[in-house]
């Protein structure tokens, strides 16, 4: 899928009339480097809903591990560290990677979020079944006060199981090292595709196979494969499955 990040600062909306018949909540899950941010910030952006990639929560949780020397393989040291954190989400930052800025106790960490060294630890910090509890928890808050594009692995499974829709993107290993390390290389950092791939990998058995909340679609979602699509035409079809609701 090409088209990136930078597509999702086009501001395109649609007509208010039509507004008012989509889906209030989106979930959008799938592993790593499936488009999630991609689709969903466009998305977001053409119906006018705010966009939250909880995928960057995680990272934030990792960033603030890893300052914080935090061992991770202490799950009750890293349980207190994501209840104690203050995070916020706010407007995109100029130059950015990512569809939003986060903020973590006041700090925008948002152009750290894709080091390899927090790429290389997500998944260990994500698992954490107490990690996992305080960002559900503000996931939810955030989907109660308004309408939203979620995206994540467990969205439509545990985050929010009673979404209007459920799509889960999905891509080959190839072709989703093949993005990420595109991605990587924007940002200006020495890795080898080969090396996304295998990371890649890692991460998708460890997100599987994890005890809580495991990557998986949920019952009622419907799997888009996005090898070989563009972001135009991952985001298009999934407005015809909203519309069509």
């Amino acid at each position: 899928m090409t088209g990136g990040a930078t597509a999702t600062r086009q501001r395109k909306t649609r007509p208010s009339a039509k507004k008012a018949r989509y889906p209030r909540v989106v979930a959008i899950d799938g592993p790593s480097a499936a488009g999630k941010s991609s689709v969903g910030g466009l998305l977001a952006q053409r119906i006018g809903y705010p966009f939250l990639d909880t995928g960057t929560m995680y990272r934030a949780v990792t960033w603030a591990a890893l300052r914080h020397g935090v061992d991770l393989d202490d799950e009750t040291a890293l349980g207190k560290l994501a209840h104690s954190l203050q995070m916020e989400v706010r407007p995109l930052t100029p130059g950015s990677q990512e569809p939003f800025a986060i903020l973590v106790n006041g700090k925008d960490v948002t152009a750290e979020l894709r080091r390899p060294e927090v790429e290389a630890a997500v998944s260990l910090v994500s698992r954490v079944p107490k990690v996992r509890q305080a960002m559900v928890k503000f996931q939810r808050r955030l989907a109660g006060k308004q309408p939203v594009v979620m995206a994540g692995r467990d969205i439509g499974t545990v985050v929010l199981p009673a979404a209007n829709l459920k799509v889960y993107l999905d891509a080959s290993l190839k072709e989703r090292g093949h993005r990420r390390h595109q991605e990587l290389q924007a940002l200006g950092l020495d890795v080898t595709e080969d090396e996304v791939r295998r990371d890649l990998q890692r991460r998708d058995t460890i997100d599987s196979r994890r005890a809580t909340s495991p990557l998986r679609p949920a019952d009622d979602a419907i799997i888009i494969a996005t090898d070989g699509l563009t972001l135009e035409e991952v985001v298009n079809k999934v407005l015809s499955l909203m519309e069509r609701r």
